[in-house]
């Protein structure tokens, strides 16, 4: 595979509530994914129907605060079943002149 686009924002899913005997995938309060376009491994299909669009209104220039939340680039989302409660949040990659991503809260220099 040759992946020919340089993506702009990485998303983080977060379990805040719901345990795994009450999901189908034994998904738990706890359970992280950390992607930027793929489908994470082990996450639920119907949950990443929905995680999707969320992701794709960062991508054009959106935010969640059109969804009612508080913050620009974080929000709570139940999975479709209702028994996870998640929190998405959008980061942007910060990337060097050369296109590289920086480290973690580093911003490009001037």
């Amino acid at each position: 595979m040759k992946k020919w686009v340089t993506e702009d924002w990485q998303f983080e899913l977060t379990a805040v509530e719901g345990s795994a005997g009450n999901c189908r995938l034994g998904l738990e309060k706890g359970d992280c994914f950390v992607f930027s376009y793929e489908c994470p491994a082990g996450i639920c299909p119907r949950v990443m129907n929905e995680l999707f669009t969320w992701c794709e209104v960062v991508r054009c220039g959106g935010d969640f605060t059109h969804r009612g939340s508080n913050e620009k680039y974080e929000m709570e989302l139940p999975c479709p079943c209702g028994s996870i409660l998640f929190c998405l949040k959008a980061l942007p990659i910060n990337r060097d002149e050369n296109g590289n991503p920086l480290p973690n809260g580093e911003r490009p220099k001037d």
